[in-house]
């Protein structure tokens, strides 16, 4: 064989072997667009599942129903020195004069009034009648709960404060039937340097209000002490009464007294939660709708 055809031959096998060097090549670079676009498909098919999930978690929490509560039963308080009729108050505080009306920022939510009655006998002495009738009205709220469960615990709690009154003597106390949902008399002496006072407090409920009741007699510069059974006998008939109003002025039956106005107040505003999400049960202090458990005294 020839120089030249030896070499020709030789340059044949290298072509073939270049040729087979860039067939590997074009092969595996076309390999990689596969995996890539394998791989693409396999991340937005994830993620088209969890698009999914988080779109069937959205549509199932917007489904479910938002908390409820049920609604307060009364919406409106009579007017506080209405509340009791004319031949009431002559019993309770005969030389009293009209009655003087608390202050509050809602006298839907809250309201009272209280009388003074001073029958001076002279020499023998004066008989002195304090009488203040106070009414609570709440509200249902979704984190605090319905409005009569809020008026109970409340109810509760003004039984509780009348009981542990600050120099109470013979605290006794008593259930009161045939006023409004639940009643608590109670009543004690109270020995003050004007004479001895018998205090009668008297707490009821009537779904979501509370009235408190609060009526004291004292004999005074020499006068008798007053029996406790009829200033007792009295504190009942009017709380009775205070509650029936408080059903007249919302319709739900009961008979406003002689006297009383026979509009309504105004619905309160829906509370918002610096007044429904307090902690406490009481709404705010700034109304004067919870009497001083002191009676008052002669000036």
């Amino acid at each position: 064989m020839s120089e030249g055809t030896m070499q020709r031959r030789a340059q044949r096998v290298e072509r073939d072997q270049r040729a087979k060097r860039r067939g590997r090549v074009l092969v595996c670079a076309a390999a990689v667009p596969v995996v890539l676009v394998a791989a693409g498909c396999s991340s937005d098919s994830g993620s088209d599942d969890s698009t999914d999930k988080a779109a069937k978690a959205a549509a199932s929490a917007s489904s479910s129903p938002s908390p409820t509560v049920q609604a307060a039963a009364y919406d409106k308080l009579p007017e506080p020195c209405k509340v009791l009729s004319k031949k009431t108050l002559k019993d309770l505080v005969p030389k009293g004069v009209s009655g003087k009306e608390g202050k509050s920022d809602d006298i839907s939510t809250r309201a009272n009034c209280s009388w003074n009655s001073l029958d001076n006998n002279g020499v023998k002495g004066s008989q002195f009648r304090w009488l203040n009738v106070s009414m609570l009205r709440f509200e249902s709220d979704v984190t605090r709960g319905p409005a009569d469960k809020l008026a109970q615990e409340y109810y509760e709690k003004q039984v509780q404060e009348a009981q542990a009154a600050e120099g109470a003597k013979g605290v006794e106390s008593e259930p009161v039937a045939g006023t409004g949902d639940q009643a608590t008399a109670v009543h004690y002496d109270l020995k003050k340097k004007e004479g001895t006072f018998k205090q009668q407090t008297i707490v009821a409920r009537v779904e979501n209000v509370v009235v408190t009741l609060d009526y004291n007699g004292a004999g005074l510069a020499g006068d008798k002490t007053p029996d406790e059974g009829d200033l007792l006998k009295d504190a009942k008939k009017a709380v009775k009464e205070a509650v029936e109003g408080v059903s007249a002025a919302n319709g739900k039956g009961g008979s406003a007294p002689s006297g009383a106005s026979s509009e309504s107040s105004k619905p309160s505003k829906s509370p918002s939660k610096s007044a429904s999400a307090e902690a406490s049960d009481e709404p705010s202090k700034d109304a004067s709708a919870s009497p001083s458990k002191k009676p008052a005294s002669k000036s």
